[in-house]
């Protein structure tokens, strides 16, 4: 991974918010309180999708930072209604915190990956950090404002995407460099799970069994 320094503000890394835990006195408590809240923000937008209301969600880890969801959500089974929604906001968080490592990362992704995942994704060509922010919050706005399948599997396509970068960084420092080659596969390794995750959760959508 490149160095630490922020696009946007400081917040703490989305490496370590993906296995971060969260106290709780009561876990069934903690689980009925993530699938309301999911459940009842996802539902008010759809039925009041004012841009104002979709925009305080899109920007809410850059203005607020990732506690108050990671409290709500972090622990929640990735295939379930709240699981899918915090894999999305660690997304977006992780290349808002460091757009040009992911900008990089993607690059080199397109031109490694066999697949249709680079046209699932919808990046530009070519990607840099700014189009790279854009891309995530136009996918998040998807999962609040259309097709909820669509967005989860175009955020799987563009982890898969960055996943194929990371390898192939990796692969170039493994002799020169290996705790950095280290540091991108582990990256790789988060990733490719990941999208693992978002594509059962957007099959699971599918069948109105995502809850």
């Amino acid at each position: 991974m490149a160095d630490d320094r922020s696009f946007h503000k400081p917040v703490r890394r989305p490496a370590e918010e993906f296995d971060r835990l969260y106290a709780g006195d009561d876990p069934a408590e903690v689980s009925r309180a993530a699938h309301s809240t999911a459940g009842a923000i996802l539902a008010r937008v759809r039925s009041d999708a004012s841009e104002e209301a979709v925009q305080r969600l899109i920007a809410h880890t850059r203005d607020h930072g990732i506690d108050t969801i990671a409290e709500l959500w972090s622990r929640s089974p990735a295939a379930t209604l709240p699981g899918a929604l915090w894999r999305l906001y660690l997304l977006q968080l992780m290349i808002h915190d460091d757009a040009r490592t992911a900008a990089v990362l993607y690059e080199r992704g397109r031109r490694a990956i066999a697949s249709a995942d680079d046209l699932v994704a919808g990046a530009p060509s070519p990607a840099g950090p700014r189009e790279l922010v854009e891309l995530i919050d136009t996918i998040l706005r998807g999962a609040f404002t259309g097709d909820f399948a669509v967005a989860l599997e175009r955020a799987a396509a563009f982890c898969r995407v960055q996943t194929a970068g990371a390898v192939d960084l990796a692969d170039d420092h493994e002799a020169t460099e290996p705790d950095r080659a280290s540091v991108l596969t582990a990256r790789a390794l988060r990733l490719s799970k990941f999208a693992d995750e978002l594509t059962v959760c957007a099959r699971l959508w599918r069948r109105d069994s995502l809850n």
